[in-house]
């Protein structure tokens, strides 16, 4: 097991399976089938993204370096939320972009009973040793645990 320490964006403590994605997640061509044609399971339809798509993203330990995409990409993950097709949790590598930060804060702030914690700044080593499958704990004060 390996400890990762992180900045808190949205707190919580949950423990789920690691989706990893190497390159950046586009929030809006990722999401699209869960927010327009009812995909309960949040499964990506970024075609540029090898690393998720296809894969369900609802209730996995969503493990990547940034987001990308356009101005909707804070709304898009508020949405998910709204619609409980979020992923468990969401873990940065890198600094998390403002875009993304107020979706995650949004949620956390306006949605009673949902949780998605955000963990930013864990680190590259944090991306190259988590794999997909693996079980992924985010505990307080933004500690990650990876199995």
């Amino acid at each position: 097991m390996r400890e990762f320490k992180g900045r808190v964006i949205a707190g919580g403590c949950v423990s789920a399976e690691a989706l990893v994605s190497h390159g950046g997640l586009n929030t809006l061509a990722s999401f699209q089938k869960a927010l327009q044609f009812g995909d309960k399971n949040a499964t990506c339809g970024d075609q540029n993204n090898p690393d998720l798509y296809g894969k369900q993203m609802a209730g996995k330990a969503l493990c990547l370096p940034m987001t990308i995409g356009s101005t909707t990409g804070g709304l898009v993950l508020y949405c998910a939320c709204a619609m409980k097709r979020q992923p468990a949790c969401m873990l940065f590598s890198k600094p998390i972009d403002s875009l993304a930060a107020a979706g995650s804060v949004l949620a956390d702030v306006w949605l009673d009973d949902v949780t998605m914690p955000v963990i930013d700044s864990l680190g590259d080593e944090f991306l190259d040793y988590v794999k997909d499958g693996m079980t992924v704990t985010v505990k307080e004060n933004g500690i990650v645990c990876v199995d």
